[in-house]
């Protein structure tokens, strides 16, 4: 039997191969040609319907815009001495999402330089307000030595860098913190702000801004005009050169109308006592001193208040952080009478020759008002009542007139309203009124008004808190001729490169209209009080004539069967003592008004404050270190010693001192 073998067509079928093949073929030409397709639909797409839009991608990817930050402007005092300015230094910056262990780099770093443990917090406290990739302090003010040491061993540190930054400074430390105020990290809340003013842009690569003071009311004159820097970038990043470019506009300085050796004698006048002083310029509303007493170092708040700081400061007693110049209210007591003089005119209440009996108290439903002893004053008129300072006659006199119309008489004169000074966080105090009350209380018993608290509202006692630039503002007017300025602390704004300056405008003044014969007897008491009243010690030998009113404001409620004993309180419970002025008193240049708290009598701490801001300001003269240390104390009355001219007295900057010594005024 033999073996059939098949032969090689037989095996193969050619015919169907050939078919397969060409199917196969058609099949990839196909998906060839919709490959091509495709591609050319995705390139007119690109090429046409994108094209603008890529090209700027592009562009953004081969070019960085940078932001140039400004130069902050300068605040300068009436006289233009600088109180606050800047300087450049070296800060160590690590940008948190470049460096894999952030706590091993740090300590790393703590071998090359100086890093403490405020500033590991400071920098923790900053990581949390900020993004990741945002470069952040860890050492401020870094010295040539400590830039040398971590310059040689950067490479070591990837993500950390040296920058040269502008720094806020204030030279005078302490002096006028509360109206300068000061410079802080911009947080969330800030950038809501920005936004919503549509400011931000204009704070790309701004990290402070104004937080208390003319640094945060004039934030947009100071900060000045961010500049752009457009330059070319290689692929790692880098910057290759500049393509354009526009030049930030420095802020603009601020030039104050506050006199700072003034405000410096005035703050040494005060000492450690707490109290504020507000001086005006009657003609125009400027703000010549701005007293709150004790005050703080603007200094430590700029790169961050360590937390030593922040609760000596937070927790003093003293409360060394709050404006009592323009924040603290207080019962305006004595000081109060010649304006409820001035409004018994103006309504018909009194006559200026009527005579009001003063047997030493008053008494009202069953209720004894006390006055000047057992025995009284006799018979009292306007000008005595002033003079001598008759309880009884502003008891009676607030009687007569009710609380609505004491209310509707001072409000214009700003007393419980805002003046509207260009300073933020002015607070109204409270002028009572029946409506007032309505609205204060909650409980129904407590909204009705009861005849009796109308009673010590005419001696400036009862539910009457000001603040002493209400208090100074009103004295203003009365020295005016009843013509009100609104008061400010900055006249002019001042370019930093040409020095050109621009007034900032005033508001128009108001007249109040009260007649001259009724401004001329309020005046001639406030003069008698000066020349033979409560102040008249304290103003002997005064090369001018002025008019004042001294004041004793109630810290705490003395019970009616009581007697007033500061041995028996604490310092906190005593009286505070006020003092209202003006000067000259024939031709007004400055008013005044101050509070020394719980100092007692009006004429014991206040007045003699008075007096050496006229001397200074009408005399040119500058108290005697023995006359200072004396007033400090409150224990002068005219001024002790030879006065020195105010040209002889320099300047000098708290910074210079230990930072100990610094801190003793808010430490008790």
């Amino acid at each position: 039997m033999s073996l059939h073998l098949p032969s090689l067509s037989e095996l193969r079928d050619t015919r169907a191969e050939i078919d397969r093949f060409q199917k196969r073929v058609v099949i990839i030409q196909w998906v060839i040609l919709l490959s091509f397709i495709l591609l050319a639909s995705r390139l007119i797409y690109l090429q046409v319907i994108r094209h603008d839009e890529l090209m700027a991608q592009a562009e953004s990817n081969r070019t960085a815009i940078l932001p140039t930050v400004p130069p902050r402007g300068n605040i300068l005092d009436r006289n233009g001495v600088v109180l606050a300015n800047n300087y450049s230094a070296y800060t160590l910056e690590i940008t948190p999402s470049k460096v894999k262990d952030l706590e091993a780099t740090i300590d790393a770093l703590a071998e090359l330089v100086d890093i403490q443990v405020k500033d590991r917090r400071r920098f923790k406290r900053l990581r949390e307000e900020s993004k990741s990739f945002d470069s952040l302090p860890i050492r401020n003010r870094l010295n040539d030595e400590e830039v040398a040491r971590f310059s040689a061993q950067s490479y070591r540190f990837p993500g950390v860098e040296i920058k040269a930054r502008l720094f806020r400074q204030y030279p005078y430390g302490e002096l006028a913190s509360h109206v300068i105020g000061y410079i802080g990290r911009i947080n969330q809340r800030d950038r809501e702000l920005l936004e919503e003013n549509d400011d931000i842009a204009n704070y790309r690569g701004t990290e402070y801004i104004g937080k208390l003071g003319v640094e945060q009311r004039y934030e947009r004159e100071l900060h000045g005009i961010t500049g752009v820097n457009q330059v070319e970038t290689s692929a790692g990043g880098r910057a290759i050169r500049s393509l354009s470019s526009r030049p930030a506009t420095p802020g603009q300085n601020v030039v104050l109308s506050i006199d700072i050796q003034l405000q410096k004698m005035t703050e040494d006048l005060f000492g450690n006592r707490r109290g504020a002083l507000v001086a005006l310029d009657p003609r125009s509303g400027e703000v010549l001193a701005f007293v709150s007493k004790p005050t703080f170092d603007p200094n430590w708040f700029v790169d961050g208040i360590d937390v030593e700081n922040w609760q000596m400061l937070n927790g003093s007693i003293d409360k060394p952080l709050l404006n009592r110049a323009l924040r603290g209210t207080y019962p305006p007591g004595s000081t109060y009478k010649p304006f409820m003089a001035l409004a018994a005119l103006t309504t018909g209440k009194r006559t200026a020759s009527a005579i009001t009996q003063d047997s030493g108290s008053w008494t009202y439903g069953g209720h004894t008002f006390r006055s000047h002893g057992d025995h009284g004053l006799g018979a009292v008129d306007m000008v005595r009542s002033i003079v001598a300072s008759s309880n009884v006659y502003y008891y009676s006199l607030a009687n007569d007139m009710g609380v609505d119309a004491i209310h509707d008489f001072m409000k214009p004169l700003w007393f419980g309203q805002l003046t509207g000074i260009d300073l933020p966080g002015e607070v109204r105090g409270i002028l009572p009124s029946t409506e007032w009350k309505r609205n204060y209380f909650k409980k129904p018993e407590q909204k009705k008004w009861f005849g009796g608290e109308t009673i010590s509202l005419g001696i400036g006692q009862g539910y009457n808190t000001f603040t002493m630039l209400q208090l100074a503002s009103a004295t203003a007017t009365l020295a005016n001729g009843g013509l009100q300025f609104k008061p400010r602390v900055v006249t002019a704004t001042q370019d930093a490169l040409t020095h050109a300056q621009i007034q900032v405008s005033a508001s128009n003044p108001i007249h109040l209209g009260y007649k001259p014969e009724h401004l001329d007897v309020v005046h001639r008491g406030l003069v008698g009080v000066v020349t033979s009243g409560t102040s008249a010690r304290v103003f002997a030998g005064a090369g001018y004539t002025s008019a004042g009113k001294t004041g004793t404001a109630q810290a705490v409620t003395i019970g009616q069967k009581e007697k007033y004993d500061a041995a028996k309180l604490s310092e906190y419970q005593r009286d505070h003592s006020l003092y209202m002025a003006y000067a000259p008193a024939e031709s007004p240049t400055i008013a005044v008004a101050v509070v020394v708290e719980n100092a007692g009598f009006g004429a014991a701490s206040a007045a003699p404050i008075a007096r050496r801001v006229f001397d200074y300001w009408l005399l040119g003269q500058y108290p005697s270190e023995e006359d200072i240390a004396a007033t400090q104390r409150g224990q002068s009355s005219s001024p002790i010693g030879k006065p020195r001219a105010k040209k002889e007295v320099p300047l000098f900057s708290p910074k210079d001192l230990p930072a100990a010594e610094s801190r003793q005024a808010i430490q008790r």
